[in-house]
């Protein structure tokens, strides 16, 4: 059988035999191109795209598109390929990344791995970010190839971040976030200039994204963001509560920038005054932090993760700023 060949520079390469795969219920209903790129490790993404342009890569004897919905049963057939090492990214993952990860976990189950992520580690890679936590968990635990992101965090907000082991845990998640964003409860903590009016508990601003950035905009898409007072520090600051409802892109920053009270440290949306002055006593990078996930269960009870505020915040608080 002739072999499909991903080329690179030259150097040593290996083969691999055709094979077919069967579709069992628990990958059902995932794309056939996340599915393909999960199960055939080492094979380049580009390939895996080839052959399904040019029909190689077949399902049920048929050709189908990258974003074919799985059946329990499908058979996918895998035609025989040779790898050259220089054409499979390297993406090797820092051993510091892995030493930082290492004892974060808050919770697992037969489902769930639930980690409080450090401030400044990216979620996955990126353009300018060689691995991130689901690169890192997926060498610490590699008996786990399903593991995907529950949802996402910036790189500068630390807390509660949840990875699904499975993908009908991914999908039960993603239909929370989508369709129940009532159930699912996602509770932040911030540190805002200025003093917030006790008064103001909801945000609702369109949020529209601008290039890089997200601004507020009345055309834009529909977000909601709730908001209590934890603690004020004299009239220059106050800790916050946040519940996300909605979960657009930077919706807590822009929401909470385009009330009048940025968040201490952000680079992107804050006062650069302020921000100056937090780092002078001390305060450093984003104070944004995912405190609490609650998930509703199906036998109605609820799990409840916790993620305790960064101690970096401590010194802040008490400096009265």
């Amino acid at each position: 059988m002739a072999q499909e060949e991903a080329t690179g520079q030259g150097g040593a390469g290996r083969s691999e035999q055709a094979r077919t795969i069967t579709v069992d219920s628990e990958h059902a209903g995932r794309r056939l191109d996340k599915f393909l790129r999960s199960r055939l490790k080492g094979v380049p993404a580009g390939l895996v795209f080839k052959l399904l342009r040019q029909g190689r890569l077949r399902v049920n004897g048929r050709k189908e598109q990258q974003g074919y919905r799985l059946q329990t049963g499908d058979v996918i057939d895998v035609p025989a390929l040779r790898i050259d090492d220089a054409a499979v990214p390297r993406g090797a993952v820092p051993a510091s990344l892995i030493d930082q990860l290492r004892g974060t976990v808050l919770h697992e189950d037969q489902d769930l791995l639930i980690i409080d992520k450090p401030a400044g580690v990216a979620v996955h890679r990126g353009t300018d970010v060689s691995a991130g936590v689901i690169e890192a968990f997926r060498q610490l635990r590699p008996g786990l190839p399903a593991l995907e992101l529950g949802h996402r965090l910036d790189r500068d907000t630390s807390g509660v971040l949840a990875m699904a082991k499975s993908p009908s845990a991914l999908r039960y998640l993603h239909t929370l976030l989508r369709e129940r964003e009532d159930e699912i409860e996602r509770h932040y903590l911030a540190v805002v200039a200025g003093s917030w009016p006790s008064e103001i508990e909801v945000l609702d601003a369109p949020l529209r994204r601008e290039d890089a950035r997200v601004v507020a905009d009345a055309d834009g898409q529909r977000a909601e963001t709730r908001v209590c007072v934890k603690q004020r520090i004299r009239d220059r600051a106050t800790l916050v509560g946040v519940r996300l409802l909605t979960g657009r892109k930077h919706q807590i920053r822009v929401h909470l920038q385009h009330a009048g009270h940025p968040i201490a440290g952000d680079d992107r949306y804050g006062d650069r005054r302020f921000n100056h002055r937090v780092a002078s006593l001390g305060g450093s990078g984003l104070h944004l932090h995912a405190e609490k996930l609650v998930i509703p269960r199906a036998d109605g009870t609820d799990l409840v993760v916790t993620a305790p505020m960064p101690s970096r915040w401590e010194q802040l608080l008490k400096a009265g700023l």
